[in-house]
């Protein structure tokens, strides 16, 4: 045995490789999940707001970035929808219109009774960073006159008496990177004492822990939160179960899982390998 593993072609490797990841994507397997306490907050803080409360979804962040942020923005949209809140739609990025779209198909397929206008309304993007955060949570209406449609927003039934972010309940932003959650953070958040959930990439979540539980709520980072928020969500609205677009993030962690046992495997085969040949001499 010792002989064939140490000899073994790397070409059987690569094919292990690519069966570990291939097998789970074509198959929707994968481990089961429990839900970190940061990600239980995450769920805590959107499912006590009263029913109907007023929440901004700030989705700023682009294609790249869809494969970790967009299974987490979709569960924000679907928790909010299943809590009957009334839903806000903005970004900072200029890529992120169809990052918006792609949430407000979630609604228009599993939420039909929600009404544009006066369940949801999407901003759109307008362009200025963080200049944009500094405009709004004082006046919204000096930078959105009209929605992405180009109605009115005093002709809109859910936003007609809005004045600024101030009067929502509720920041949930979805960022990969400047601008996005920390300039939510600096000034709104924080500026103006507003309730914050967040959602990031893996490696933007390191800069945004420090201003966890006081600024921000909840951070969920990267794919693995958003399936144990997937999973939190799944748990408390079992109905959810059967709908299997609310596992997404979840099936998108079956071939990481396996690949990282493989990865484990084979370190332990390669020491094994390695020290059974010193004793051999």
């Amino acid at each position: 045995m010792h002989h064939f593993l140490s000899h073994l072609d790397r070409r059987w490797i690569f094919l292990l490789m690519f069966l570990a990841v291939a097998i789970p994507i074509l198959t929707g397997v994968y481990f089961p999940v429990k839900a970190s306490p940061m990600a239980r907050s995450v769920f805590k803080t959107i499912d006590d707001l009263p029913e109907g409360s007023k929440v901004l979804l700030a989705f700023d962040y682009d294609p790249p970035s869809m494969g970790e942020l967009a299974p987490m923005a979709q569960a924000f949209t679907r928790h909010c929808a299943l809590k009957k809140h009334k839903l806000y739609f903005m970004t900072l990025w200029p890529q992120g219109p169809p990052m918006i779209d792609r949430s407000i198909a979630v609604l228009n397929k599993e939420f039909p009774n929600y009404k544009y206008g006066e369940d949801y309304v999407n901003f759109g993007f307008r362009p200025g960073n963080e200049g944009v955060i500094k405009v709004v949570v004082t006046n919204i209406k000096e930078l959105y006159e009209t929605d992405v449609a180009g109605e009115g927003l005093d002709k809109i039934p859910m936003t007609k008496d809005i004045k600024s972010v101030q009067d929502l309940d509720l920041i949930v932003n979805v960022s990969a990177g400047f601008p996005g959650a920390k300039e939510w953070v600096q000034y709104a958040a924080s500026a103006y004492k507003k309730p914050m959930v967040a959602g990031t990439t893996g490696v933007g979540a390191p800069v945004l822990y420090p201003y966890v539980p006081d600024q921000l709520t909840g951070l969920l980072g990267a794919i693995k939160a958003a399936a144990e928020y997937e999973q939190t969500i799944i748990e408390h609205y079992p109905a959810q179960k059967a709908n299997k677009d609310t596992q997404e993030a979840l099936r998108r962690m079956g071939p990481q899982d396996f690949a990282h046992l493989l990865i484990i495997s084979l370190i332990l085969v390669g020491n094994w390998i390695y020290f059974a040949g010193r004793k051999q001499g």
